[in-house]
């Protein structure tokens, strides 16, 4: 959490050695519950969607907890906002951006931008950053390690490469990560099994289309599976195996590009974070398997570990994940 908030908002905002605590949103649990409730409300079927004149009476209070939530994220985006602007004000020319949401309010107050970003704007891409580099990461990873656990011969491949690029003396840094081909390759098999969002963002059909042999007539919700797509055996061998050996040496991408496996989408919607998302997910993964020794609790057998997923905006594990962690670097690095 405070991986993101650091280099979104510019600070910790929770928990030990938080560099603020005052503003509408206090606690760590309180924020991870507003991310919670943002993910599971984004993902469930609301009656009144469907039925629209059943909406007014809001028959499973899902609209009356979105507006809630709308109003804590808005106060907590507001405080944020005014802290970056009463430093900006404060510094005046000698102003340099460094996180995030100084660039987005330097654009929004560029005369020059062909797309205007406004104030509401800037709040959007910042949630979508926040609530999206937190989910998507910490989901990706939990569910990497679950089929690891299950699979020990990759494990050891994966624990094997950091030994050899990284050593035994420090943790894994970014510049690390081009020389880690085989944990790229976990972290995409992870992505293909495991979508981080199940049902890609809706997009409408701007004219009439055909696609598979079906007619998509304008104005056409289009929902795009990728659940499925990850599983289709005309697109990958053997789908419902954790191969990452799959993408070693494979030019298929999470960029856009390639459309068996698009977890941050494509095109002008896909995630604006990926890069970021990506990032994190690739150095959390590298440095937990690095610094630290897995199993499963003693007397738990690896089939026995569940993988049922929850279905919701994100592919959630329905049970979490109980390991037993060891430290495995020297000491010192733990300081």
């Amino acid at each position: 959490m405070n991986v993101i908030t650091r280099m979104v908002l510019g600070k910790r905002f929770f928990g030990e050695g938080a560099d603020a605590a005052e503003g509408p949103v206090s606690s760590l649990a309180e924020f991870k519950w507003m991310l919670d409730e943002l993910l599971l409300l984004n993902g469930v079927l609301n009656v009144g969607d469907w039925i629209p004149w059943l909406d007014w009476l809001d028959l499973q209070g899902y609209v009356r907890r979105m507006k809630k939530l709308g109003r804590m994220f808005d106060a907590f985006m507001e405080h944020v906002l005014d802290e970056h602007s009463e430093r900006r004000r404060r510094e005046g020319e000698g102003f340099v951006a460094r996180d995030m949401v100084d660039v987005l309010m330097q654009l929004a107050d560029d005369p020059a931008l062909e797309v205007k970003l406004g104030r509401v704007g800037v709040k959007a891409f910042t949630q979508d950053l926040i609530a999206g580099g937190t989910e998507s990461s910490s989901v990706t990873v939990e569910w990497a390690i679950s089929e690891l656990l299950r699979k020990p011969a990759i494990f050891a491949a994966a624990t094997e490469e950091l030994d050899r690029v990284v050593g035994r003396g420090r943790w894994v840094a970014e510049h690390d990560l081009p020389r880690l081909p085989y944990l790229e390759a976990v972290v995409k098999e992870t992505m293909r099994v495991h979508p981080i969002v199940p049902l890609l963002i809706p997009r409408v059909a701007r004219e009439d289309a055909a696609v598979g042999g079906y007619d998509i007539p304008r104005g056409t919700r289009v929902l795009v599976n990728m659940w499925t797509i990850g599983r289709d055996p005309a697109l990958w061998d053997a789908p419902e195996e954790f191969a990452p050996e799959r993408f070693v040496g494979s030019k298929v991408d999470v960029k856009g590009q390639d459309f068996e496996l698009l977890p941050f989408g494509s095109g002008r919607r896909m995630c604006p974070g990926y890069n970021l998302g990506l990032k994190v997910i690739q150095l959390t993964l590298a440095n937990l398997l690095h610094g630290f020794s897995w199993r499963l609790p003693d007397g738990m057998a690896r089939e026995e570990l569940s993988m049922d997923e929850v279905f919701g905006l994100s592919t959630t594990r329905k049970v979490p994940l109980e390991v037993v962690v060891e430290p495995k670097l020297p000491v010192e690095l733990y300081v």
